[in-house]
């Protein structure tokens, strides 16, 4: 193998993983030689249909078309919550840890079921109905997850904006897709400063005059700016309401969110997921990438207001009944140590994160993570952006003791989930190179004049053909979903990324 140090799988490891390199290869194969063969016996696999579908794919590039599993209906706070019911109600679903070391807390599946329940109703008594658009600026605690999940039981269509973000851009996220309900807390703490949001709130607001109803949650008690009628105290609502609260049937291709990407033109794109699709792709990549077993403490430490907590926090984890960690918190408060004294705490096995976050990390020494055990981890993580080779070496040998395989992620808000990426079981690691495709996806490399590059090569990574997390449009503006991904190399999905593939078929995102 070429290419800078190589990192064997690890035998044990591919003796209990999922995916071994043999089935790799063979799985690989029969998704790009018999795509809709492959899909249908995964969809039945990893999601709950309330009815089947007719039709498993039907895409086309040059139109932006794309559609699967048509006909089928569910409904992912179903496949999340309740089908888990039977078997694991007394199982933590959400493990939350507090910006302050020292709070933290767990829900059940039961649990969570009740609140998403009681939550969906208050939605529903403000006047929230299947297909409307709810926008979610909030910190990361439990009920930004229960949130999210309200809306997908009932069919409103959530758009998260992360709680870092300015009251104007809160405005133009909440205008763009007419959202009437906005639900946020009183504030965010983060690294032992609280965040005004729901001061933010109330400034976008004033550009806003459709929004009706602000529901808060409180979370510091301290005193904040009123929205006089609009406002609706989350823990007085939820009080009123019952606990029962029946799943929604949606269709597969029904909107679950918009989630804003910032555009180049600087009007802010609004990708559109759907239902079906995403909830199965989210799924198989959380179960296969990351080879999470039953029993497994998986933490991903991004923020649900990216599509990485969208898909690794919340609805891949979920629909496989996974125990996931939500962290309020920043890497370096109280100290350099946190994370490691979070994955002590909490006997985390899987270990998701920032190259970014890795870096500021390897800046501060060895000595905040060597005076932690970190004995649980067997896993470890990034996402992002790639990770340089000098930083993925200190990760795997510093944090993770030469004995977890990294999983280096190469995906995008708009591919819904995971593209590229090494399997623990089954993939040699490169430090640096997100090594292989998923299945089912196909990379191709293409020189300035489209043409494409065989063999070692570099230039503009594109996909070839569909796959079911893929976004389906931009929220009101469909053009400008062709212009973007498909305008520029016809036939093919534009990543906007460039790459080089080794003589190994790695590929190297640049």
């Amino acid at each position: 193998m070429s290419d800078s140090t190589i990192h064997k799988v690890i035998p044990d490891l591919a003796e209990t993983a999922y995916i071994d390199g043999a089935r790799y290869e063979e799985m690989y194969q029969k998704s790009v030689s018999e795509p809709d063969v492959f899909w249908a016996e995964q969809a039945e696999s990893f999601v709950d249909w309330f009815t089947p579908w007719h039709t498993v794919s039907k895409w086309n590039y040059h139109t932006g078309e794309i559609r699967w599993f048509e006909g089928a209906t569910l409904n992912v706070a179903h496949n999340c919550i309740d089908r888990h019911l039977p078997t694991r109600a007394d199982q933590t679903a959400i493990i939350w840890e507090g910006d302050d070391p020292s709070v933290d807390e767990k829900l059940t599946y039961r649990e969570l079921h009740e609140a998403v329940c009681r939550f969906a109703n208050v939605l529903k008594a403000r006047g929230v109905a299947k297909g409307d658009r709810v926008s979610i600026y909030m910190p990361m605690i439990p009920e930004a997850a229960i949130a999210m999940l309200s809306c997908a039981r009932i069919g409103a269509v959530h758009s998260v904006v992360f709680g870092g973000f300015s009251p104007e851009a809160l405005r133009d996220r909440i205008l763009d897709s007419d959202c009437r309900v906005v639900i946020t807390a009183d504030e965010g703490p983060r690294g032992g400063k609280n965040v005004p949001l729901k001061a933010n709130v109330e400034k976008a607001l004033e550009g806003c005059p459709d929004v009706h109803t602000t529901i808060v949650v409180r979370r510091t008690g301290n005193d904040v700016p009123s929205g006089g009628d609009r406002d609706v105290w989350y823990h007085e609502a939820i009080a009123t309401v019952s606990a029962e609260c029946d799943a929604e049937p949606m269709d597969a291709e029904d909107p679950l969110f918009i989630l804003y990407t910032s555009g180049s033109t600087g009007k802010p794109k609004g990708v559109l997921h759907t239902t079906g699709g995403y909830q199965l792709y989210t799924a198989i990549t959380h179960r296969y990438v990351f080879d999470y077993h039953d029993g497994d403490i998986y933490w991903c430490t991004a923020d649900v207001g990216w599509i990485t907590g969208h898909s690794y926090i919340l609805y891949g984890p979920l629909a496989n009944g996974a125990t996931t960690l939500m962290f309020e918190g920043v890497p370096t408060y109280p100290d350099a140590s946190r994370f490691w004294q979070v994955v002590d705490k909490h006997q985390v096995n899987i270990f998701y994160t920032a190259p970014t976050a890795i870096r500021a990390l390897m800046s501060q020494g060895n000595d905040p993570v060597t005076r932690t055990s970190r004995s649980s981890l067997r896993l470890l993580g990034t996402v992002g952006e790639p990770i340089n080779p000098e930083a993925w070496e200190w990760y795997f040998n510093t944090v993770g003791e030469a004995r977890c395989p990294i999983v280096d992620t190469w995906w995008q808000t708009e591919t819904g989930g995971i593209l590229i990426t090494p399997l623990p079981g089954a993939t040699d690691l490169k430090p640096g190179s997100a090594t292989r495709p998923f299945f089912g996806i196909v990379p191709a490399l293409l020189d300035a004049d489209g043409k494409q590059l065989e063999g070692a090569a570099s230039g503009n990574l594109v996909i070839t053909g569909s796959w079911p997390g893929q976004m389906r449009t931009v929220y009101g503006d469909h053009d400008r979903f062709v212009q973007t991904y498909f305008s520029t190399y016809p036939g093919f999905y534009m990543t906007g990324d460039g790459a080089r593939r080794d003589e190994d078929g790695y590929y190297w995102i640049t």
